[in-house]
């Protein structure tokens, strides 16, 4: 391989300013690998938290990050039947956080990890869709079983996930109440499809919810913030309503109203895509969703900004400063 390559990796845990862009050989694959030379990198709050250390699992010094990106094949290993030379790839997290250096211009990994993408495709608008729908489509379809008619709140709704959320309760002919931190971002947010936007910190959330909803409350909401802010989500849920979480962003604990669920018969749970990406049927299903979505125009990431390889520490800065909409990709 003449070609020289790039990858980032952190020594320690912390900050954006851990992570160090620096020159590697990826290595030829094995049997049922493919080396892929990646196009775009899609940047998520979890490998932030791996980043920090403060994620599900503790990263193993020194450590790669990535989970979710866009590239080509250009070499197989044995037994590798399903690809060829030249295809056009989608990596999705079938894998933990550190397994694999997906932030890098190339990666060897197993061909079992790969999505072929079919015709002409946007490396940038592919590496930034795929994470964020689906877990929301597996959030509000499957676990939330959302149907139309109904209110359904999503926090931090500028965030990709809250984004691709927005877009699926619309196509269910769902009503999306968005709620974000401040009003500045309320236009983009009507602009991308919310029914109605709360500003957490100028409005009171149960009380603009009553108001939306004629005191009736919301079936479902689902919720990436945790920590205190879910406590301020239960007065605004309908009887037998439910709350998913799918995040940490307050990085504090989440505790348990009973009073109030008793009351109201309400649930909480957690939520990853993580069973829907492993459920080959489940996956197909959300697969072609999505790309029907996305081929009909339905359903499309705004991209905030992108940044080089050579910038990760920027594109991390930029990520946890909240200013974006949407998404924050790589590009290689």
């Amino acid at each position: 391989m003449s070609k020289t390559h790039s990858i980032v990796r952190f020594h320690r845990t912390g900050g954006p300013e851990v992570l160090e862009h620096e020159v590697f050989e990826p290595t030829e694959p094995g049997p049922g690998e493919a080396l892929v030379e990646i196009d775009a990198i899609g940047v998520n709050r979890a490998e932030a938290a791996f980043r920090c250390g403060h994620y599900v699992i503790k990263a193993e010094l020194p450590s790669v990050l990535g989970s979710e990106a866009v590239g080509r094949v250009t070499a197989l290993g044995k037994g590798v039947d399903s690809l060829a030379l030249g295809d056009n790839v989608l990596i999705l997290p079938y894998f933990l956080q550190g397994t694999y250096g997906i932030y890098a211009s190339a990666v060897t990994i197993p061909a079992k990890h790969l999505t072929k993408l079919e015709g002409d495709i946007d490396p940038v608008q592919q590496a930034a869709l795929w994470i964020a729908f689906l877990t929301a489509w597996g959030g509000l379809r499957e676990a939330g079983q959302l149907e139309q008619g109904q209110f359904v709140v999503l926090p931090a709704a500028s965030s990709s996930v809250g984004l691709a959320a927005i877009q699926i309760a619309r196509q269910l002919g769902a009503i999306p109440i968005a709620t974000t931190r401040k009003s500045d971002k309320a236009d983009a947010l009507y602009a991308a499809g919310a029914a109605h936007v709360i500003a957490t910190d100028e409005q009171d959330l149960a009380e603009e919810i009553g108001r939306i909803t004629e005191n009736k409350g919301v079936p479902l909401a689902f919720d990436p913030v945790a920590g205190p802010f879910a406590q301020s989500l239960f007065p605004c849920l309908a009887d037998h309503g439910q709350l998913i979480i799918y995040g940490g962003l307050s990085n504090q604990p989440a505790e348990f109203p009973r009073h109030a669920a008793i009351r109201g018969n309400l649930s909480m749970r957690g939520y990853n895509f993580f069973g829907l990406l492993h459920d080959p049927v489940r996956f197909e299903t959300a697969r072609k969703a999505i790309s029907q979505g996305m081929a009909q125009g339905e359903y499309k990431m705004p991209v905030d900004c992108t940044f080089a390889l050579e910038d990760a520490v920027a594109a991390h800065q930029y990520l946890e400063s909240n200013q974006h909409i949407g998404k924050v990709v790589i590009t290689v």
